[in-house]
């Protein structure tokens, strides 16, 4: 369910300004006030994009829609994942859009500022419905242009039977993170006491959750905040895992999850996607010697949320029914459904409640997690500001410059890239 997993190719700002130049349509512009709907029933062709197993599933999952709605015709179209980004930037520039489209949490705020993506609807969903930190990756300058489709997030798989070797349990603060993973090498035989992104595309996703839960912010009234004390602090944190020796410095790949297998790594951060990956590589014998814990305590506990959103255009044919499909993906029963059919982790909070989630703690502990998590700020530049905190947490790595230094760097590149206000 990860982007970062699934793209060929980091997308960018600049693909959705040449595209816009190509077509000749003006990027930016101040959003239209939201405009309400007629809630009745929805009538007509709504057409959707959806990219990977979503696009491929979300028609034949659509007929419970048009069977409250008879008048009405839910059209997907399937995206490959890697032509999405381009794909939905051109068609904006051209207004050439569908009604409806997924956009990935990250994206939005690069889509909303180009002027294409229709407010969200005042009194049509409640945003106190959706966990914060998702619903924040639809608000882009204090309006919503969106709602949250499906979820995902961060925790600490361990090997469990490790932990037991060593004398440890699951780590709850900064603190218990280290002494977890010092023992996992010492205590335990893991070559490796925790395994870290050491920088290189993405790495940001596992970082910066330890520098928000040290009260870092990326941005503060408007201006980037890349190198206060708090996201200094964290980042000399998480380098002391590769200077301590407890996380290794490069994996082949595919070694991350042979390595937790075989137990030559103690524990990784990754996000719900693992637990299949470990079941279909580990068998049944592996099943009762790994599990997941919350991430870390410091001044919080926050962890990463990402998944995908569903946006209208303002370009959208059929607006009404656009919209009445979106908020009909949003009941915690079709979210629900939607779980068992692709594994989305539901982003309403109230779907969490169906024992088809509540009574698993593999994905009950996601569940919790999902109340403590943050998104980056939506703003148009936020893929090149990425790249920069990946390119500096990779010096901090192989280079060993110091996170002081590392972070003016970023602050400095980030500077001049904007916010694309």
């Amino acid at each position: 369910m990860m982007m970062y997993r699934r793209l060929a190719a980091v997308a960018t700002v600049t693909v959705t300004a040449l595209a816009l130049t190509a077509c000749g349509r003006d990027s930016g512009g101040g959003p239209d006030d939201a405009r309400p709907i007629d809630e009745g029933k929805a009538t007509g062709e709504i057409t959707v994009w959806a990219m990977g197993t979503e696009g491929e599933k979300l028609e034949a999952f659509a007929q419970d829609f048009t069977k409250e709605n008879p008048n009405a015709k839910v059209t997907v179209t399937a995206i490959p994942w890697y032509a999405a980004h381009q794909r939905i930037a051109s068609a904006i520039a051209c207004r050439q859009t569908p009604d409806v489209s997924m956009i990935f949490t990250t994206w939005m705020g690069e889509f909303a500022k180009t002027g294409a993506l229709d407010p969200t609807p005042p009194g049509l969903i409640d945003s106190s419905a959706f966990f914060e930190g998702a619903w924040n990756t639809t608000v882009v300058d204090g309006t919503s242009y969106g709602v949250p489709w499906y979820v995902e997030t961060r925790l600490i798989y361990y090997r469990k039977d490790l932990a037991q070797q060593a004398g440890v349990t699951a780590p709850a603060s900064w603190d218990e993170l280290k002494d977890f993973a010092r023992a996992m090498k010492e205590k335990a035989g893991a070559q490796w006491g925790i395994s870290l992104q050491p920088g290189g595309t993405g790495s940001w996703v596992t970082f910066l959750p330890f520098a928000w839960s040290n009260g870092a912010e990326i941005v503060s009234g408007g201006q980037f905040t890349l190198d206060s004390p708090e996201m200094v602090e964290a980042l000399g944190y998480y380098q002391s895992f590769f200077t301590d020796g407890l996380s290794p410095f490069d994996l082949a790949p595919k070694a991350l999850e042979t390595g937790f297998i075989d137990g030559s790594i103690g524990a990784f951060i990754s996000g719900p996607w693992h637990g299949g990956i470990l079941a279909e590589q580990g068998g049944a014998a592996f099943t009762d010697k790994w599990a997941v814990a919350p991430m870390p305590r410091k001044k919080s506990a926050t962890s990463f949320v990402g998944g995908s959103d569903l946006a209208v255009f303002n370009d959208a044919k059929n607006r009404g029914g656009a919209w009445s499909f979106v908020a009909w993906l949003s009941r915690p029963d079709v979210q629900v459904k939607w779980y068992q059919t692709v594994k989305g982790l539901p982003a309403v909070k109230k779907a969490w409640e169906d024992s088809t989630l509540s009574g698993d703690p593999f994905l009950k502990t996601f569940g919790e997690q999902l109340h403590a998590a943050k998104s980056p700020p939506a703003i148009a530049t936020w893929e090149q500001v990425a790249a920069a905190i990946d390119g500096e947490v990779e010096k901090v790595r192989k280079a060993g410059t110091s996170p002081a230094e590392a972070l003016k760097a970023a602050q400095e590149k980030a500077a001049v890239i904007g916010t694309g206000a």
